[in-house]
């Protein structure tokens, strides 16, 4: 038999683990925000990758963003050293899932599975694309006991709330380094037949309008802050909007609808905060001072972050022309640049070759609309040879009724244990 045959027959022989896994890792509800069940997620991988022969660390994440006493942000790195000297590769998967939202028809957490499918909140985003990154190393090892170089695999918290607590904390301690690693794969639910280069860019910002409180009766001694935010909301219909939906990258990102700029209002909250849900009382009749609206604006490769900024600061400036009493802020949450990976690194030729090698088909090229933690793997890390790949259909990210297929799972695990004897043990 040939190594590729051994490598696909052994991970086959595993279907059934690799299913089990990816149930077991969907029962643990990782729910983020806030942050839960962290440790108890990182103390599973750990008893599966201590019994596989890995050396485990487990890493909070102390002081970073979201950590807490009462949710710690918890991560795993595991690594097993081959042989003999070589390259390491390191499969990096995000362990939190967001919300569960309404309209599922099966449990969130249950795992079940039907029709050849795994269904449950991070079924494919991506706790399917972490099982089969987990059996690929373990099969690969099997086969090539004697392979060169290391393998690594992480577990990393806060992906879907920036990654700060995650893959930012630990490439700042030095994790990504390209001394330590050089070949990272993000098990992200791209489909199993496409390499994911890159992401657009994303500025997060919140917009406060103010106004001055008066008794709801009289709204004409004060000054509503929601009217100001809608003023503003008017003003991004009628011409943020459209100018957006003229920008178009040479990204190839998918899908067809994100290959031009996007502005997502996220959030509105005006006038004074909600009670608790046990208050049955009414609100009191005041006329808000405050509106505060969170943007999510991805841009472009080809857009200027300073651009992209100035668009929103020209929005205001204009209503303020038009409202003799309009006054805010702007806060800037989050910016984070577009990346993406040239086609000739070699993570992504080895993981070309593999997808041929088993699918029979040639691989696509394509970037998220979203980013993802090879962010901070390329921009702390200072590490770009990095790629996702990994099973599911990423238009069922953060969906009701959210499901990885099994035969997605183990045609990606073979991709991942093909690329791993390329890198790790050529010739063998």
């Amino acid at each position: 038999m040939t190594l590729k045959d051994k490598l696909t027959a052994e991970i086959e022989a595993r279907r059934d683990d690799l299913t089990a896994l990816c149930r077991d890792l969907i029962r643990i509800p990782t729910l983020n925000p806030p942050g839960q069940n962290y440790r108890e997620i990182c103390d599973y991988l750990d008893r599966r990758l201590l019994k596989s022969g890995f050396h485990t660390e487990l890493v909070r994440a102390q002081g970073a963003k979201g950590d807490s006493d009462k949710y710690p942000r918890w991560n795993i790195v595991a690594r097993r050293e081959g042989a003999r000297p070589g390259e390491c590769v390191h499969f990096n998967s995000h362990i939190d899932v967001v919300e569960v939202g309404r309209g599922w028809t099966t449990d969130p957490f249950g795992g079940e599975v039907k029709d050849g499918k795994v269904y449950g909140r991070g079924a494919c985003d991506m706790k399917g694309g972490l099982a089969a990154s987990i059996v690929a190393a373990e099969a690969f090892i099997a086969i090539c006991p004697d392979y060169a170089g290391a393998i690594e695999i992480s577990g990393t918290a806060d992906e879907e709330s920036g990654g700060f607590g995650g893959v930012a904390y630990l490439a700042e301690k030095g994790y990504f380094d390209p001394a330590r690693v050089q070949h990272v794969i993000i098990p992200e639910p791209l489909n199993k037949d496409r390499i994911c280069l890159g992401h657009r860019g994303v500025w997060w910002a919140e917009i406060e309008t103010y106004g001055e409180i008066a008794h709801g009766s009289m709204p004409f001694l004060g000054d509503c802050a929601v009217r100001h935010m809608g003023a503003v909301m008017h003003e991004m219909e009628e011409t943020l909007f459209p100018a957006l939906a003229q920008k178009r990258t040479d990204m190839p990102v998918v899908p067809e609808g994100a290959r031009q700029s996007t502005l997502n209002i996220n959030s509105i909250h005006g006038g004074e905060a909600e009670q608790d849900p046990d208050y049955t009382g009414l609100p009191s009749p005041c006329v808000p001072d405050s509106c505060r609206m969170v943007i999510d604006r991805r841009f472009l490769i080809e857009e200027d972050i300073d651009e992209v900024q100035e668009e929103i600061h020209a929005i205001l400036r204009a209503v303020k022309e038009r409202r003799a009493t309009f006054s805010y802020d702007v806060r800037e949450l989050q910016r984070v640049l577009p990346t993406m990976t040239e086609k000739s690194a070699p993570v992504v030729q080895t993981v070309a070759r593999a997808i041929t090698d088993v699918l029979a088909t040639d691989p696509q090229y394509v970037v998220s609309p979203g980013t993802y933690d090879q962010k901070h793997i390329d921009r702390i890390g200072r590490l770009k040879n990095c790629i996702a790949y990994g099973p599911g259909i990423l238009d069922l990210a953060h969906k009701p009724d959210e499901y990885v297929g099994i035969d997605d799972m183990v045609d990606s695990a073979k991709i991942m244990a093909l690329s791993l004897a390329e890198l790790l043990a050529p010739g063998h």
